[in-house]
């Protein structure tokens, strides 16, 4: 069907649609799809070879199984530490033979169990928090095979010795995962062991997933081309990506692209019996298929497949913004707000003098701000402006270089000598420590808004009161102020669908990194 542009019933064209999303080159918006039989030069989209210019041309296998050696040998070794340290610690230099031969059998036993935990498959290998849960079930099931062995044999294990070696060799396996992350995320980025993806689906979906696959090359991941339905008009490139041919040519495009993955997003044609045929002959090619439920921003343990009469179901996890694991979160924010208080007292102490001694007025600066289900709480920092910094912003309002809705400015006056350290390395932000441990924050959470802010939120952005404003979060650790509202607005809203107590240990460790990198603080 060609839509008229000129139409009285107010139907916008098109062509004009995709050309202004990007969707649409300019050398190819002038050609229409008439009615009927296509000509023979366009009834055919010819496959193009056009792979990426970022991506080198070799076997991501040999990468991730490179990855995979790696990781077995730094098991291994973080099992002999640990046993060793678990045997010295327990026994010095007077161990039975018993537990030296036990101690032996460790890295063995380690490296089966998560084998068995399927630590080692090439999917959870190098990409998302899958692999270091499979760690952590593994040291859980390591416990339980040491205590079942002490029972069934009638042995007395040492309790001592085991509850050194099992916390020590998980602990020890996840930071060597955390190298080996690094090591391969820098040879993704430099483009080498890319799986290439041909995505499948309406051009407006494939740009979602092609824009996200672009931002995180160190997930492995690289569309090379895109076959999309055409709605009226050739479509010559899908966010940069070249359109090899229509959802017919699946097969046709992922032979000449040499695609290791079809990724099939919102594409009604594409479901039921079609898909499972696609698969088998995707099968039969080495090739794998991932099929996009459309659901953003929902990370994997929300995620599930239920079986239901003969159905897989794809089961959406409510939140967790309520009920234990809300109280637990609340207990751990309180105890360790407690713990950096005492820890960092005499830093605080330090800072605090520092302030007093170069500038005029009070150590600490007061704001009210928007916590848990909108109350208001005042929120504690260091001062790292002028006294009378609120009635200079008006003066500098031309200025501005934030995200619309708070003002920044990178070399703001207002801002003393010792401020600017302050701000550098987030320092400011340590009395909110107090807020944690009132319980008017949390240590990780969405950014504490202003109420001016809150006044003119919609609906969507008014669900990051659900749960308490934090210290840090997605938000520090991805940027800070060189984030646009938009963006910290999705971090945000991520975090409050998807947290767990595992996320926030993983926010809290990578905000030290951010700090130190200090980007986007100003």
């Amino acid at each position: 069907m060609t839509i008229d542009a000129s139409s009285d019933h107010g139907i916008p064209d098109p062509t004009r649609a995709l050309r202004d999303v990007g969707l649409l080159s300019a050398e190819s918006s002038s050609h229409r799809l008439p009615h009927g039989e296509p000509p023979a030069a366009a009834s055919a989209p010819q496959v193009m070879r056009l792979p990426r210019p970022d991506v080198l041309d070799d076997d991501p296998a040999v990468l991730l199984e490179g990855y995979r050696r790696r990781a077995m040998t730094r098991d291994a070794s973080s099992a002999v530490l640990a046993a060793l340290v678990a045997l010295v610690c327990r026994f010095g230099l007077q161990a039975t033979s018993l537990y030296i031969l036990l101690s032996m059998l460790v890295p063995l036993i380690w490296l089966g169990v998560v084998a068995l935990q399927r630590g080692y498959e090439y999917r959870f290998l190098g990409t998302g928090p899958e692999e270091y849960r499979r760690l952590v079930d593994a040291g859980f099931v390591l416990f339980t095979v040491m205590a079942v062995a002490s029972f069934s044999f009638r042995g007395e294990l040492s309790r001592v010795y085991v509850m050194i070696v099992v916390p020590t060799v998980v602990v020890l396996s996840l930071i060597q995962r955390h190298h080996l992350r690094d090591w391969i995320y820098k040879l993704r980025v430099r483009g080498r062991g890319l799986q290439k993806v041909l995505v499948v689906g309406r051009a407006d979906a494939a740009v979602a997933v092609i824009e996200k696959l672009d931002h995180e090359p160190q997930h492995g991941l690289v569309a090379v081309g895109a076959c999309v339905p055409m709605v009226g008009v050739q479509v010559s490139h899908v966010h940069g990506v070249p359109v090899v041919g229509d959802p017919s040519k699946i097969l046709a495009a992922v032979d000449e692209l040499k695609a290791h993955v079809v990724a099939v997003v919102s594409h009604p044609d594409l479901s039921g019996q079609t898909l499972r045929r696609l698969s088998w002959a995707l099968e039969e090619r080495g090739v794998e298929l991932i099929v996009s439920p459309g659901i953003i921003e929902v990370a994997g343990p929300r995620l599930s497949i239920r079986p239901v009469a003969g159905l897989s179901l794809l089961h959406l996890e409510r939140p967790m913004i309520s009920g234990g694991r809300m109280a637990m979160k609340t207990t751990f924010d309180r105890l360790m707000g407690s713990v950096f208080l005492l820890l960092l007292g005499p830093l605080m102490f330090a800072l605090a003098l520092g302030i007093r001694f170069t500038s005029r007025g009070p150590v600490l600066f007061r704001q009210t701000r928007i916590g848990l289900d909108g109350k208001e709480f005042t929120m504690l920092k260091f001062r790292s402006m002028v006294m009378d910094a609120e009635k200079h912003r008006e003066e500098l309002r031309e200025r501005d270089e934030g995200n619309g809705v708070l003002f920044k400015m990178r070399s703001d006056p207002r801002v003393t000598r010792i401020g600017a350290v302050l701000r550098r390395f987030s320092l400011d932000e340590l009395p909110q420590l107090i807020n944690v441990v009132r319980g008017n924050m949390s240590l990780v959470g969405p950014r504490p808004p202003l109420p001016e802010e809150v006044a003119g939120y919609n609906d969507d952005a008014t669900r990051r009161l659900r749960v308490r404003p934090g210290l840090t979060g997605l938000w520090q650790i991805s940027g800070r102020s060189d984030l646009s509202w938009e963006e910290s607005l999705r971090l945000d809203l991520r975090y409050v669908d998807n947290w767990s107590l595992a996320m926030d240990l993983s926010i809290l460790w990578r905000t030290g990194k951010a700090v130190l990198r200090g980007q986007g603080a100003y």
